[in-house]
């Protein structure tokens, strides 16, 4: 199972795809360290927010999930770049992932701060300098930025990084209903130029990211998502405020439901396994959106591994060979899960 703790709305940055910082949490009430010793082990915990940096106590969560979790990384803007490194002293084994939406002009365009890409990657820079390893950029595609998210492909390879990639969502989280890919052709042009070159890499792990992708290209079309999404079953979210969610995707004009709230529970295990919770995994088994995110793709993409395993042999081969890798026919694989699930043109 994996986790994701979003421990504040608070965020520096002005994004345009996101306005989780016009909507900050109370610092007061927001999750404590306490609160999280309540939480189970898992394999995978992403620390994420608003901006999880913001938060002067997250080395005492931090400390608290690492005996819970088997691996631990922070999404940052980068922008606290001091405290970053600080953290990355106590913790040795933390993973980083720098949100950086494009070349120095583009991604403070669309941070909405001056200096931002100069501060994200001066905080790459250093963290690989300490010697950290699990480290690497992230970028949300959008309108704006889908040509530059293959320069800063290239920069991570040079420079020995991570680089994950999201595609603009629409969800309570980001506060935001209208992020929606227009220029569709150039964007997806530019997701198939990434696998390609994903593929032409030694690196299994990139070609499992080029089978991500292919995900994103799925998405933006507005296809059935390719694998289920068990999100409230493979993995879950604890909000800035104790509440436990399947997933940070939740639109309130379809659905919105917590299982409750970590505080009021004696422990995880009475909320993960209610009658409450049964009927929250009811809604996720028929959710006709068809959000393709890390956090809910990557474990069905682990569970039901024999599905990527064929398209990456496949379509490997086809790279080695010179061939052209296919985008138009992208599968779907059916593992039981209710058709309506992801089948957004179905309630429109």
């Amino acid at each position: 199972m994996e986790a994701s703790i979003i421990t504040t709305y608070r965020c520096p940055m002005r994004c345009k795809m996101c306005d989780i910082g016009q909507n900050p949490t109370d610092p007061e009430k927001e999750i404590t360290a306490r609160d999280l010793d309540k939480m189970p082990q898992v394999n995978v915990t992403n620390i994420t927010g608003g901006e999880p940096l913001i938060r002067e106590d997250l080395a005492e969560l931090v400390e608290v999930i690492f005996k819970k979790s088997k691996r631990v990384c922070i999404s940052t803007s980068g922008f606290y770049t001091d405290r970053v490194f600080a953290l990355a002293e106590k913790f040795p084994d933390l993973g980083f992932r720098v949100s950086i939406e494009g070349l120095s002009q583009k991604n403070d365009e669309l941070r909405g701060r001056e200096g931002g890409f100069d501060k994200g990657l001066r905080t790459l820079l250093g963290l690989r300098e300490m010697g950290r390893k699990d480290v690497g950029f992230g970028i949300t595609v959008s309108n704006n930025n889908s040509k530059d998210m293959l320069w800063l492909y290239e920069l991570s390879k040079q420079l020995g990084m991570e680089f994950a990639t999201a595609a603009f969502h629409n969800s309570f989280y980001f506060h935001k209903d209208d992020n929606v890919i227009t220029n569709k052709d150039e964007v997806i042009g530019n997701f198939k130029e990434l696998i390609e070159r994903l593929l032409k890499e030694k690196k299994p792990k990139s070609w499992f990211r080029a089978f991500f992708n292919l995900g994103l290209i799925n998405y933006i079309r507005g296809g059935r998502r390719m694998l289920p999404c068990e999100a409230g079953t493979e993995n879950f979210f604890f909000d800035p405020y104790g509440e436990v969610l399947p997933c940070n995707g939740m639109e309130k004009k379809y659905w919105f439901k917590s299982f409750g709230n970590i505080r009021e529970a004696d422990s995880f295990e009475e909320l993960w396994n209610s009658s409450k919770a049964k009927k929250v995994r009811e809604l996720v088994a028929k959710c006709p959106k068809n959000c393709w995110m890390i956090g809910s793709a990557s474990p069905v993409m682990k569970k039901y591994i024999k599905h990527p395993v064929k398209w990456v042999v496949t379509n490997k081969i086809k790279s080695m060979s010179g061939k052209d890798i296919d985008i138009d026919s992208i599968p779907y694989y059916d593992v039981g899960q209710d058709p309506r699930q992801g089948d957004l043109k179905g309630v429109l």
